[in-house]
């Protein structure tokens, strides 16, 4: 099992730090990461690659993964679908300026998805589905058979499925949507996450037979060193092709 290991300069990153504004060694970071999702799902033949991304705790950066992961797909030509399924205590909505609802749980209870995903979405290929009004049986309705026809309604239309999870040790939502994925990619953060936790996740996964595609280190800040000498070289030519892309 390979890791995706951050090398960039990628510490929480504020609200406004998303997608595009992005400095380059972080944006770098999700290209990478970007490449061996890529290659960890090349496998599949037909229909949507459909992996969730989660933590082993809360605050670990989860979140901001999913939506910069979800972002560098759609700016590689992928058509992308977000999903924010941590129905519990849901963040995408706020770090995106968005309104929660009508969103997941909405369309689970009989909403039309055409007039509840919110479309081009920091880019023009992706697209978010947010949580919607939180409900009093989140695992219920993420392991239901709705749930399961919405995916593959969904999965003739995108060609990656990004969902964001609840942590893995907080509640049992992640383990019970894991029959529908591909895998999980599972956040760690540079000095808050604890080894037993992350053991915990693990063995928790694997119990139920979820495929860990990788681990995103965050969190961790090199100023100085190799690295940031070499993102400096290409950091030029970086903001050229910018320009020229607007």
């Amino acid at each position: 099992m390979f890791k995706f290991l951050d090398k960039g300069s990628n510490k929480m990153a504020p609200a406004k730090k998303l997608a595009s504004e992005l400095d380059f060694a972080s944006a770098e970071a999700y290209n990478l990461l970007r490449t061996n999702v890529s290659f960890a799902l090349a496998g599949k033949d037909g229909g949507a690659k459909l992996f969730g991304v989660s933590s082993p705790c809360p605050q670990e950066g989860k979140s901001f993964t999913s939506i910069n992961l979800s972002y560098a797909l759609a700016k590689d030509g992928h058509k992308v679908l977000l999903i924010d399924a941590d129905m519990r205590r849901p963040s995408v909505s706020t770090v995106l300026e968005l309104s929660r609802t009508p969103g997941l749980s909405n369309v689970l209870a009989g909403a039309n998805p055409d007039e509840t995903i919110h479309y081009g979405t920091l880019h023009e290929n992706l697209d978010v589905l947010l949580s919607g009004d939180i409900p009093p049986n989140p695992s219920e309705l993420l392991g239901s058979p709705m749930m399961q026809r919405l995916i593959g309604e969904f999965g003739e239309k995108y060609d990656y499925i990004v969902v964001d999870l609840p942590p893995v040790t907080a509640v049992a939502d992640p383990l019970i949507m894991s029959k529908m994925l591909d895998g999980i990619i599972v956040v760690v953060r540079h000095a808050y996450t604890r080894k037993r936790n992350i053991r915990e996740a693990v063995r928790q996964l694997h119990f139920s037979g979820v495929r860990i595609l990788g681990f995103v280190y965050n969190g961790y800040h090199h100023g100085s060193g190799r690295y940031y000498k070499k993102s400096k070289y290409y950091r030029k030519d970086y903001a050229y092709k910018e320009n020229k892309e607007a």
